[in-house]
């Protein structure tokens, strides 16, 4: 590896990244990772230094100044330049720095006698510089976007008349693509700054900003032989540690021609308050630093530097390193192939990494299935995510290269947005093409042992031999050589058959089995039923023969992620089942904890006694603990603001005694808090597409919708495909278990279900708003707690490209003045759909039953 003390990097990597242990992250693009020497050296000196802020005078304050000084030094050693050429200006992050430069460069807006200033892009940028020409707008100076091959072939020198204008332009460019790792010349910086190469033939002087933030992460830049004007740069992406913190390097023959308009503290020499009178520092860093820079952060700077160049020898062995890892990993990962010669996955890249130069050690890819057609990146990531394999998805805020490789034109994103699509979101495929892509990218930490097991990932869940034991598939072995000869080929199975018969004796098997621990008593005669809010305009298409379809199990989770309490009648309030979900388990920074992090969470079994109004909570070796029903938002609750999957909720802590509780057994600081029955109605509401009424829906800790329904049948047909590749199969009462349903109905079809529009239980009437897309959790055994991956591709391969399984469903209050039950044994009355096709809601959250 070239580095790592001379013992090699699995010496290394147990010394400095122990937390890695199990881990494959491959996502050095979106931060790197601190070593535990970084922190080490951080904290003893601050432990032994005393600092103080370093717009006062004082010894304290003068040993930060002084400090923060060197810092600044040692940054422009590791760019290979000095003070004499360039200022470092701290920022909040390579962000800040974008936005500093559009609002201090000397732009000279349209409509003045001398020729007006451009700004021109590169469309394979980051967002934040595209969202540059926001303030240029403001300033009426236009904005001109360059794709790539356009800069290539702009070779004409201007007349030399035109190269006397002053006026000033501005050219941005990545010198590495964040979306594909492409490396773009840094020869272009001086070619454009003479006027060999223009960007746009227009009169005038231009000025370079090259976007820094994924180049300099894993290469060494030479700003003594490539002087770019402006290099924005965030420090997390080099050394993992501290993040919000960044720096702008300003080229000093432009900086004094900045021009800046607020002033904040420390910037000013001198002003008056009284009137219109400023006058800044003449330092460039202190009149563009306003109020007090993050000093103890840029300290950790000073200490990020030795420890990388300790670890590693320097920049030039990381990129050595890293393209080395990312040319193996692109040599095999482009050669897999189906039994068919299709390619497993497409690889978006302008190179075909044999040169780091013009390479970095980014690929980005998306698998396809053995027909050529695209596997949403969400599937992607939840299937890594069960192998512990750490990725990006979607198109990492670089909408132009992400256009330019999966050929998705402005109208597509238009009509994707209209569609529900939003930037950051799990909306992988719509109408069947590819909305984004999956990225991974290595680090200097990263070892060959992390591509080998990507590799074997993709291998996996594509070419393993697990996928050819389902019955009636061809077994071939792929045509490659970089595949082991005991990997076969994966042929995906037909999708499920939508029409599976379900004996009398299985449906009375599963009926008996329901718990009658949950007798129901009605402690609000006022309380409101639940109404489905059914569209005037649509005409219900009723189900027509066939057996009827009744309620074979109830659920609710009165602590979100914990075990199902079972129970055979139950009252529905407001936001759904009476308790579903009103608490939640958070850890000590007051983040919910789910199953996803804490798979023992599904071992905490919680109970409700409707007649003693508490809820008992047990668990194996603990003494159980019960805590009140009524709300406790007294003087003595400290309300407090939560966040489940984006939804803002007012909560409140349950007590100390819980959290002891808690805490033991699960072996990590955590707490108990509730919702806060006073703040429900506003707090965490959501309006459903398709809901006739303009009236919020209501809704407790759940991620998408108050109930969420499964079908018998559909469990017993995925039964029959799971036990296909399963050693000991699973017994069909822990299947149903693992979906973590509020209502289980033994309608005759499988997946019929996902024809429904609307259904009637009694006096209840619910709407179908979408699909649930499952997560990792149901792989979690929820009696043991342990995990098996094979669940979760089971259910994809029998689903074809989605992992979607179950339906959500939504009601609305309307006022009554009796309170409304689902029983066990109920008759459910569906209406169906006039398209069959169900969407997902539009959420940027996994769809998970947590």
């Amino acid at each position: 590896y070239g580095y790592g003390h001379g013992h090699g990097l699995g010496a290394l990597r147990d010394r400095e990244f122990p937390r890695l242990r199990g881990i494959t992250y491959l996502d050095h693009a979106g931060s790197a990772l601190f070593p535990e020497s970084l922190l080490k050296a951080f904290t003893d000196d601050l432990r032994n230094n005393v600092y103080g802020n370093p717009h006062s005078q004082n010894i304290s304050s003068k040993l930060t100044y002084d400090t923060i000084e060197q810092v600044r030094y040692r940054i422009l050693q590791h760019f290979h330049t000095t003070a004499e050429d360039y200022t470092i200006i701290f920022t909040s992050g390579c962000t800040a720095a974008l936005k500093l430069i559009a609002e201090s460069f000397p732009w000279i807006p349209e409509g003045t006698k001398q020729p007006s200033s451009r700004f021109c892009y590169l469309t394979d940028s980051h967002t934040s510089v595209v969202g540059m020409r926001g303030i240029t707008a403001s300033m009426n100076v236009l904005s001109v976007p360059i794709k790539p091959k356009e800069i290539l072939l702009a070779k004409s020198r201007l007349p030399a008349e035109e190269q006397n204008c002053t006026t000033p332009h501005l050219f941005s460019y990545p010198a590495q693509s964040n979306f594909s790792g492409t490396k773009y010349p840094l020869s272009w910086i001086q070619d454009i700054k003479s006027g060999k190469l223009c960007p746009i033939k227009i009169p005038g002087k231009w000025f370079v900003l090259l976007d820094a933030a994924s180049y300099v992460s894993s290469s060494p830049l030479d700003l003594g032989v490539h002087q770019a004007d402006f290099i924005p740069i965030s420090f997390y992406k080099i050394f993992g540690f501290p993040t919000g913190l960044g720096a702008l390097l300003v080229n000093n023959r432009i900086a004094p021609l900045l021009r800046k308009t607020y002033f904040g503290g420390g910037t000013a020499a001198a002003y008056l308050a009284g009137e219109d009178f400023y006058f800044p520092r003449k330092s460039i860093a202190e009149r563009f630093e306003d109020g007090t820079v993050s000093f103890l952060d840029i300290i950790a700077l000073k200490h990020g530097f030795d420890v990388l160049e300790k670890l590693t020898g320097g920049m030039e062995k990381i990129k050595q390193h890293t393209f080395a890892l990312a040319h193996y990993t692109y040599t095999v990962l482009s050669n897999l192939k189906y039994a068919n010669g299709a390619p497993v996955v497409r690889i978006y890249s302008d190179t075909d990494f044999s040169n780091p130069d013009v390479q970095g050690p980014i690929i980005n890819f998306n698998v396809l299935n053995e027909n050529g057609e695209v596997i949403g990146f969400s599937q992607v990531d939840s299937m890594a995510s069960l192998h512990n394999i750490h990725v990006r998805t979607g198109c990492f805020c670089n909408t132009g290269a992400c256009q330019m490789h999966l050929d998705i034109s402005n109208e597509d994103i238009q009509r994707n947005l209209q569609a529900g699509h939003v930037c950051g979101d799990n909306i992988d495929l719509i109408d069947g093409r590819p909305t984004g892509s999956v990225r991974i990218s290595f680090g200097y930490m990263s070892s060959f042992e992390d591509a080998q097991t990507f590799l074997n990932f993709i291998i996996a869940t594509r070419l393993s031999k697990s996928d050819t034991e389902i019955p009636l598939q061809t077994v071939t072995k792929p045509m490659t050589e970089s595949v082991p000869d005991d990997h076969l080929s994966f042929n995906s199975a037909d999708k499920l058959s939508p029409v599976l018969q379900i004996s009398d004796r299985e449906l009375g098997n599963i009926s008996s089995e329901a718990e009658t621990t949950g007798r129901w008593q009605l402690l609000e005669p006022e309380a409101e039923s639940i109404r489905a809010a059914v569209s005037e305009t649509s005409v219900p298409t009723y189900r027509k023969g066939g057996k009827p379809i009744t309620i074979a199990k109830i659920y609710l989770y009165p602590i979100k992620s914990c075990s199902a309490f079972e129970v055979t009648e139950w009252p529905v309030g407001n936001q759904g089942l009476l308790y579903d979900r009103n608490w939640m388990v958070v850890n000590q920074n007051g983040v919910c904890m789910t199953q996803k992090q804490e798979p023992r969470l599904c071992l905490v079994n919680p109970s409700i006694d409707l007649k003693q109004k508490i809820m008992v909570i047990q668990a194996e070796g603990m003494d159980p603990i019960s805590v009140p029903l009524e709300d406790n938002t007294g003087k003595e609750a400290v309300i407090c603001e939560s966040k489940v999957c984006s939804h803002r909720v007012k909560t409140y802590d349950c007590g100390e005694g819980i959290a002891s509780w808690l805490s033991t057994f699960l072996g990590r600081p955590c707490r108990l808090i509730r919702q806060s029955s006073d703040m429900k109605s506003k707090s965490h509401q959501k309006n459903t597409k398709g809901l006739s009424s303009a009236t919020n829906i209501s809704l407790s800790l759940v991620n998408e919708a108050q109930y969420l329904l499964i079908n018998v049948a559909s469990i017993l047909q995925l039964k029959e495909h799971i036990s296909a590749r399963l050693k000991e199969p699973l017994e069909i009462e822990e299947l149903i278990r693992r979906f973590r349903a509020n209502i289980v109905v033994s309608a005759p079809e499988s997946f019929e279900e996902e024809e429904w529009a609307e259904i009637s239980i009694g006096a209840l009437k619910f709407q179908v708003v979408g699909p649930c897309s499952r997560c990792q959790i149901i792989c979690i055994d929820q009696q043991s707690g342990e995990r098996n991956k094979e669940i979760l591709q089971s259910l994809s391969a029998a689903r074809g490209r989605k992992t979607n399984f179950g339906v959500y469903l939504m009601n609305q209050p309307f006022l009554s003045s009796f309170s409304d039950i689902l029983s066990v044994g109920s008759q459910v009355l569906p209406v169906l759909k006039e398209n069959t096709e169900i969407q997902p809601p539009t959420s940027s959250e996994e769809k998970c039953s947590g």
